[in-house]
């Protein structure tokens, strides 16, 4: 117990801040590699790529024996480059994860004794910064990217915005113009604040544009992009019903274009034991789960109980509404996201996964949640932004309204830099909620870490029959919640076989020798996810022995009977019978 705590208190010492404020690369590395210098029985730091900049892409892995195959979970972030809170969770995540395994009797999260138990034979794989270099460019000089800092399209003719610091205040904000077409006006409640312009306003109009200089400028302004001086959104860029630009912005010149999502897919790809996968964006405080594609009417009745569970969970814990990807978060009705990553886990994948919008700003303001949710990013009354602007002067120490200074820009004449700085107050939580964000989620990911498939050798039993041969009879079950296929939409992917058995004898010999391999098949796990079609009042009733299976074998003489069971799904148990 003491050197329980001891370690425990050790693991507290290294903590680097990343639970109340955000780290730049060079903490993140830090906090990363002290972990795996200090732990080194249960941590290990590798790089499964480097972005376009040469940072490294950390992939942190948390557990004994991490060689060992045994269902895994992945938990990434900060793909977009202003989610910075996805990185502190990330780090929570894991730094929970090892306290479970270094001090067991540490409370945590009010998870009971059973379910930490079940965590650390759990394999935890965190990503904490999928883009390294956009969210350093984030953090040192505010500048929008979507991913990362880099363009390069070969189409390079026609103007266009660059990103940078006009003022040399070391910041790349926003810059307005008075122009009579401009679209915003400045606020009288909140000084600052741009605002859409109504027809009863009375002036100055503005224009704002990205705190920048135009390229190839002819003298008229092009308007700005979504994705402006970058070109690919990392997350439309993998294969799951990847398609090209137009049709999907940001999508990259193919699927897996990137260093940084084809360092994801090889990764895991390679690693068919992850059953759960948790990708962590910022802002909007909800959970968004499959499908993202097609209505729910359309999705496997099993996976959608599973969700259900989990979107009680996310409720009761962090206070987020979990909704569908297609039914609440189109940009544009019937027009689905292509490239998704989480759709790229869970339908090539097979993986238990959904995206986390952190920070739930709108609960912050007040405004009551809209149907479909994706209407919150564009439905904002005037009304509403100007309370966005009270709170940042009250609870956000105006980080979020920047003053407007005039300045000589080179090529539009005289401008004003400054406005909103969204990477504290929109894009990330303050830093004063920060822990309670962390602490919140990490709580929700450890329920779910603990699904996992558990597939166990319940008894071994030898009986003599008689001239020289003896019976084999051996009960294999999972004691999981999760089935060993996880979903059921995932039990038709072709790698994700059935549980097999092969046996081995020394001295002694199987009477049937071709029964050394045998299929065992998938295995129910108990769980059923939330208001399943099993579940009704009038006829509640278990299900018969799905989740278990007895294997007999006829073994000729005395020696020693091996078998080794289970799947590369959910890996592989080992025992060694003694025949006499």
């Amino acid at each position: 117990m003491l050197a329980s705590r001891a370690m425990a208190n050790r693991l507290d010492a290294l903590h680097r801040g990343f639970r109340t404020r955000y780290l730049g690369f060079e903490e993140l590395t830090a906090q990363l590699q002290s972990w795996a210098e200090n732990f080194p029985e249960l941590v290990r730091l590798r790089s499964i790529g480097e972005s376009l900049e040469g940072r490294p892409l950390w992939l942190v892995t948390i557990g004994p024996q991490p060689d060992r195959i045994r269902p895994s979970a992945w938990v990434d972030a900060n793909m977009h480059a202003t989610e910075l809170c996805g990185s502190s969770v990330a780090l929570a995540i894991a730094e929970d994860v090892i306290r479970l395994h270094l001090d067991p009797d540490a409370p945590c999260h009010e998870l009971p004794e059973g379910v930490r138990a079940r965590l650390r034979d759990v394999l935890v794989h965190v990503l904490p910064r999928i883009s390294p270099d956009g969210a350093e460019s984030v953090l040192t000089t505010g500048r929008y990217s979507r991913s990362a800092p880099r363009d390069r399209r070969p189409n390079r003719g026609h103007p266009r915005w660059l990103g940078e610091d006009v003022d040399g205040d070391g910041l790349a904000l926003l810059l307005r113009k008075v122009d009579p077409t401009g679209e915003l006006v400045e606020s009288r409640d909140v000084p600052g604040l741009m605002l859409p312009r109504r027809i009863d306003d009375e002036g100055p109009f503005y224009k704002v544009w990205p705190e920048g200089t135009i390229e190839n400028f002819t003298g008229d302004v092009p308007d700005p992009s979504f994705l402006g001086d970058n070109d690919v959104d990392l997350n439309r860029n993998f294969p799951f019903m990847w398609a090209p630009e137009p049709q999907q912005v940001g999508a990259g010149p193919f699927a897996a274009s990137e260093p940084e999502s084809r360092a994801i897919i090889e990764q895991t790809t390679r690693s068919p034991e992850i059953f759960a996968w948790i990708d962590f964006h910022t802002f909007g405080g909800v959970f968004i789960r499959p499908l993202g594609h097609e209505p729910d009417n359309k999705m496997d009745r099993g996976d959608l109980a599973l969700f259900r569970q989990i979107a009680r969970w996310a409720e009761e814990l962090t206070g987020y509404p979990t909704v569908s990807g297609h039914d609440d978060f189109l940009y544009e009705p019937d027009k689905p996201l292509h490239g998704d990553l989480s759709d790229f886990a869970y339908h090539q994948r097979g993986a238990v996964s959904y995206v986390v919008e952190l920070w739930d700003l709108f609960a912050q303001l007040g405004i009551e949640r809209k149907k479909p949710f994706v209407d919150h990013y564009s439905h904002l009354t005037r009304e509403e932004l100007e309370r966005l602007g009270r709170w940042d002067r009250e609870h956000n120490a105006s980080r979020l309204v920047r003053p407007w200074r005039p300045v000589d820009h080179p090529q539009l004449g005289a401008v004003e830099v400054g406005g909103l700085d969204t990477r504290v107050g929109i894009s990330n939580p303050p830093y004063d909620q920060l822990p309670e964000v962390c602490r919140r989620h990490a709580a929700h990911a450890l329920r779910v870490i603990a699904l996992a498939p558990a597939v166990v050798l319940e008894s071994c039993a030898i009986t003599e029959v008689g001239g020289g041969l003896r019976r084999v009879d051996v009960t294999v079950a999972n004691h999981g919640y999760l089935p060993t296929f996880v979903l059921s939409s995932a039990k038709k992917l072709p790698w994700n076989e059935p549980l097999h058995v092969d046996v081995t004898c020394e001295g002694c010999a199987l009477v049937t020798p071709t029964e050394a391999h045998r299929e065992v098949g998938h295995l129910d796990g108990w769980g059923r996810g939330l208001f399943d079609d099993e579940g009704s009042i009038f006829f509640q009733r278990s299900r018969g022995s799905t989740g278990r299976k007895t294997l007999r074998w006829m073994v000729r003489g005395e020696g020693r009977f091996t078998l080794r069971v289970g799947s590369c799904r959910t890996g592989f148990l080992e025992q060694t019978l003694d025949i006499r």
